[in-house]
């Protein structure tokens, strides 16, 4: 494909109610999620892909089976990072600190690998395979200023020196540039090339564990609000204006996965 390496390719939620989930983030987001499973999933998992309005593809969605939630997974999204070599990426990640929660494997869309990084924040390395006859496609999932596309990657670290370096390391990410927040500490910056892809940030109490949160582009923040109060989501802060003077906000889904908005006030 012809996204760099270190992009964000993918992005899946996991939960235990995907019919719940595709009628919330339908509402919210403007979303078309399938209403039973893809024939063509492997090992007769329940995963449904994330219709964009525009014809193509936000997602997936994996429904979280009696064990899968006994091995404790729980609902929440993951982003996927392209790397032409997964076992040698999952190697390196494991030699530098992280951890593998999923061994390499090949299924039919690509050999995949779920890892975490030295602090715990957990994510997807693929090397997919395109379909026939599209060989030189490139994911458009993230898109700096597209609604329906995930617009922002945030992560929340112990560590964030320590992240910066190791996603430096293994992906080629770029860091420039900060936010003061105060007592919160320093909201960084990434870059894909010349791409401002996300920001790294402390910790906050609040947060259990380190983790990314993916912000989705929203056609009015208010409206998407409003659904979300609607369709039995939680907010949890915002909305806030951003540099641009578009807003963001962070809640939960009726599932309880966490997400993150990211859009003008009409």
């Amino acid at each position: 494909m012809t996204n760099p390496k270190g992009s964000f390719i993918w992005y899946e939620l996991m939960t235990g109610d995907p019919d719940g989930a595709a009628r919330f983030y339908g509402a919210v987001v403007g979303w078309t999620i399938a209403g039973a499973a893809d024939p063509a999933a492997p090992g007769g998992v329940d995963y449904r892909m994330i219709g964009r309005s525009d014809g193509g593809n936000a997602g997936g969605m994996l429904a979280l089976n009696a064990d899968m939630l006994a091995g404790g997974a729980r609902p929440g999204w993951l982003g996927y990072l392209y790397t032409p070599d997964v076992d040698a990426a999952v190697a390196a990640i494991v030699a530098d600190g992280g951890a593998i929660h999923m061994p390499a494997t090949d299924l039919p869309v690509g050999r995949i690998a779920m890892v975490s990084d030295p602090q715990g924040a957990p994510f997807y390395v693929m090397n997919p395979v395109p379909p026939p006859g599209m060989e030189g496609m490139t994911s458009d999932v993230f898109s700096v200023t597209e609604a329906q596309h995930v617009r922002w990657n945030e992560l929340s670290t112990d560590d964030p020196d320590a992240a910066i370096a190791f996603y430096r390391r293994h992906f080629g990410w770029g860091q420039e540039g900060a936010m003061d927040m105060g007592a919160m500490g320093s909201y960084r910056f990434l870059q894909l090339g010349d791409i401002g892809i996300g920001a790294v940030m402390p910790r906050m109490p609040q947060m259990p564990v380190s983790a990314w949160t993916y912000y989705i582009g929203v056609d009015d923040i208010d409206r998407a609000l409003a659904a979300v109060a609607a369709e039995g989501g939680q907010l949890l802060s915002g909305p806030h204006e951003i540099p641009g003077g578009e807003f963001s906000a962070t809640g939960l889904d009726p599932q309880g996965a966490a997400f993150g908005l990211v859009g003008p006030r009409r």
